[in-house]
């Protein structure tokens, strides 16, 4: 992609015409239309700055230097209280897991969803219901898990029973055989499983995150 490539698609991201960028650098509409179809391919840097800044990117971005990411990064290091939006890695994110499949089944991924990097989560649930809400985990929220076998007493887990994987705090009774999932929302009654239930129950992950919106 060119300069006058990464020049137009950062201007129609933006959502901005032709004169709005003419406007933000003193230039007239042709001239714009002049960087965007590459007549003008060496920009001198008395352009090329006040254009980054016109487009909300930096002058390496449109030179080819760095991509989309790196320039943002760049930007909001050079603003004063603002937090760089962290490196991401996409994990999938699971509807309904059937039983028998794998947990990562192509069948059991809905999407994929972008994770900080540095969370060690190997996928997400959506969160339905509001079993959950005194751990701040809302419906309709994101939860990453770390898939593992098993978890601490009163740690949070997703835990397939069946066909359905549901998410509750894990506690444990071995001399009792007993497995108790409890939500938490005192309005919900404790899962209890006992003896041969315990054989369709399986926890699948430790909750690690979750990502909720602003309501």
């Amino acid at each position: 992609m060119n300069i006058g490539q990464r020049i137009k698609e950062r201007r129609l991201k933006l959502g901005l015409s032709a004169d709005d960028i003419a406007a933000k650098i003193g230039k007239n509409r042709a001239t714009v239309y002049r960087y965007e179809s590459n007549e003008i391919e060496d920009l001198p840097t008395r352009v090329l700055e006040p254009l980054a800044k016109a487009l909300l990117t930096t002058p390496a971005y449109l030179m080819g230097w760095e991509d989309d990411e790196q320039a943002q990064d760049t930007i909001s290091e050079s603003i004063e209280n603002i937090i760089p939006l962290p490196k991401t890695k996409k994990i999938p994110l699971l509807g309904t897991i059937a039983c028998g499949e794998p947990i990562l089944a192509e069948e059991n991924i809905e999407e994929y969803v972008k994770l900080d990097r540095n969370v060690d989560a190997d996928f997400a649930l959506r969160c339905k219901g509001n079993s959950m809400i005194h751990a701040r985990i809302n419906d309709g929220d994101i939860v990453y898990i770390h898939k593992q076998p098993d978890v601490e007493n009163g740690e949070i887990a997703a835990v397939l029973i069946e066909n359905e994987a549901t998410l509750k705090r894990v506690y444990k009774y071995p001399e009792k055989h007993m497995l108790v999932l409890k939500a938490a929302n005192p309005m919900i009654e404790d899962f209890i499983y006992t003896d041969n239930e315990l054989n369709d129950i399986r926890i699948i992950g430790k909750a690690v995150a979750f990502f909720s919106t602003i309501k």
